[in-house]
């Protein structure tokens, strides 16, 4: 949704109502609490808080419009005949143009239903497309033990054990290697906790095609057909709106022809 051309700190002339730009990108932060297919956007137009341009506030209308196209549209949660976790996690190396940062993307399935999910730059730079794909791995990793957990206390036990997909076969390579290489001492943390993990046995991590890789709309932008595609995977499908909501836009449309008429903008 974002990113034709990519955004910049640099690149357009700056916007005038800053104030305006900051609260409503918090409240699409909210939003994204509950719509996923979202996430990725408003984390490009959230690194722009501290001197939003043009072309930012362009891209938050963009954003405005698709929630108003698709009012109807949300998680969809279908009873399981399992308690499996399962995990995806992808990145984009290098993808910001101003610090050459990474973008990280995992979500989260319990029973097939999606959980959790992220779309974030990386704190660090990563010097290829394997640490860049390990530094999410690390993220999804942690997410599904903590899931695990909760459910746990919650008296619910799994008999499967959490499988994550990744689509870097040297990430995976490294997840189960046992030796900690020159090339790699920089992201020993990630290292040690993933692999521990994966040796321990709390974890599997295994090869999933990049054709069907679900994470790539947390990572980059998507064209119209590929977006679709990655949101009814996610479960993000057309609901029955309420009553409620359609008495809210009815009473919205109302007050808009009423200013009209009146002059006012």
């Amino acid at each position: 949704m974002v990113g034709h051309p990519p955004l910049s700190l640099t690149d357009g002339v700056a916007h005038e109502h800053t104030k305006e730009y900051r609260s409503i990108v918090g409240a699409l932060q909210y939003v994204g609490f509950t719509q996923p297919d979202i996430a990725f956007s408003v984390n490009k137009v959230s690194q722009f808080l501290q001197n939003p341009l043009d072309k930012h506030w362009k891209a938050v209308k963009r954003i405005l419009c698709y929630l108003r196209g698709t009012l109807d549209y949300g998680l969809l949660y279908s009873p399981a005949g399992h308690q499996m976790l399962t995990g995806f996690s992808d990145a984009d190396w290098g993808s910001s143009i101003d610090d050459r940062r990474s973008t990280t993307g995992y979500c989260v399935f319990l029973g097939g239903n999606l959980v959790a999910w992220s779309s974030k730059k990386q704190h660090v730079v990563s010097r290829s497309t394997t640490e860049a794909e390990y530094r999410s791995l690390a993220d999804v990793i942690q997410e599904v033990l903590w899931i695990k957990g909760l459910i746990s206390e919650l008296g619910v036990q799994s008999q499967f054990k959490p499988v994550i997909w990744c689509d870097n076969t040297s990430t995976i390579a490294l997840a189960s290697n046992p030796v900690l290489r020159s090339k790699t001492k920089h992201l020993e943390l990630d290292l040690h906790f993933t692999r521990e993990k994966v040796v321990a046995g709390q974890v599997n991590v295994n090869f999933v095609p990049a054709s069907q890789q679900i994470v790539d709309g947390f990572t980059k932008p998507l064209t119209g057909d590929k977006f679709i595609l990655f949101r009814n995977r996610l479960g993000v499908l057309p609901q029955k709106l309420s009553p409620r909501i359609h008495n809210i836009e009815d009473e919205t449309e109302h007050k808009s022809s009423t200013l009209d008429e009146q002059g006012e903008y």
